[in-house]
């Protein structure tokens, strides 16, 4: 349970990102729900790469299971970009998005193709597919990013903070996901999305990540989340560092892992900023138009809320 903007709403883990044999997995489709049902998972979106599968042949294992699929459409300057495509229907037309050597920029047509069929599409690691923010910036209907991708983090491009800070400075202030992308055993449950709304059905959980209505993380938890007439708040497990993110060249410190005397790093489970003080004229160089929050832990996991516009 979440206090997430002033409503009280479940929260669901759930991993949007997960690969099977369908495609170039390790795991058969059973196999990866009984190993994320296990770890306590209510959620799970198989996408495959250019496959969908057919959910009613998977035992759900008590988990809601989602139809998605990963397409690969030519980025234009990149050769092959990673769209995420979420609750999409298992008759969904994957020619739309199959990689063309003529190098055009198709992605736009996959994003308005899912858009029609009332699903989500979200940019996956962008950071390892190189794109620039600027390119995903001049994408219409995109649902959000990936800020975290654990099956990236082995050639040291997991994290798309910056990126994700780039557009939002360029007022493109789109949502992210954690995810597994799970390939193999070493991409298990390092990253998910945790879905703030009432009930564990298809239409809440996609009604949720419609309005952004989720934060992502790998083990952190927020308890409440709060902006009310110029001020944010937050709570959650402890942790030893709470930045708040905007457009400054610093992020504005409620905790930084500063040591203690003894050696020790003091630990936070809450934190408040002000933004008509923060933001105030004559206290920034230039208009801040949007804040999030990330946490870390004693462990160095992160956890992240969705940017939030300032007027």
């Amino acid at each position: 349970m979440i206090e997430f903007y002033g409503k009280k709403l479940n929260t669901y883990r759930a991993n949007l990102h997960t690969h099977s044999t369908t495609s170039d997995g390790k795991f058969t489709p059973n196999q990866v729900m009984e190993l994320y049902s296990k770890a306590g998972y209510d959620v799970m979106c198989m996408t495959d790469h250019l496959k969908t599968n057919h959910i009613a042949d998977i035992d759900p294992h008590g988990m809601l299971v989602i139809s998605g699929i990963e397409m690969h459409p030519a980025g234009g300057r990149i050769h092959r970009s990673h769209l995420l495509c979420i609750d999409v229907p298992e008759d969904f037309d994957i020619s739309v998005g199959e990689y063309r050597r003529d190098g055009e920029n198709r992605m736009q047509e996959v994003i308005d193709a899912v858009n029609a069929e009332g699903g989500l599409c979200f940019f996956a690691h962008p950071y390892w597919c190189g794109f620039r923010a600027e390119e995903i910036a001049a994408l219409n209907g995109l649902a959000g990013i990936e800020v975290y991708n654990t099956s990236t983090r082995y050639i040291g491009r997991a994290y798309n903070m910056q990126l994700w800070d780039e557009l939002c400075d360029m007022g493109v202030l789109l949502p992210a996901l954690a995810v597994d992308d799970v390939h193999r055993p070493r991409d298990l449950f390092l990253g998910w999305t945790e879905v703030c709304c009432e009930e564990r059905t298809t239409e809440s959980i996609m009604a949720a990540l419609k309005s952004g209505s989720y934060y992502s993380t790998q083990g952190p938890r927020f308890k409440r989340i709060s902006y009310r007439d110029g001020i944010f708040e937050a709570e959650f497990t402890p942790v030893t560092s709470a930045i708040g993110m905007s457009n400054q060249c610093r992020g504005f410190c409620a905790a930084a892992p500063n040591l203690a005397g003894d050696g020790s790093v003091p630990e936070v489970t809450s934190c408040r900023f002000d933004m008509r003080d923060l933001f105030a004229p004559g206290k920034t160089v230039i208009k801040c138009n949007y804040f999030r929050l990330q946490i870390i832990d004693a462990e160095g996991r992160h956890a992240w809320t969705n940017p939030i516009p300032i007027p």
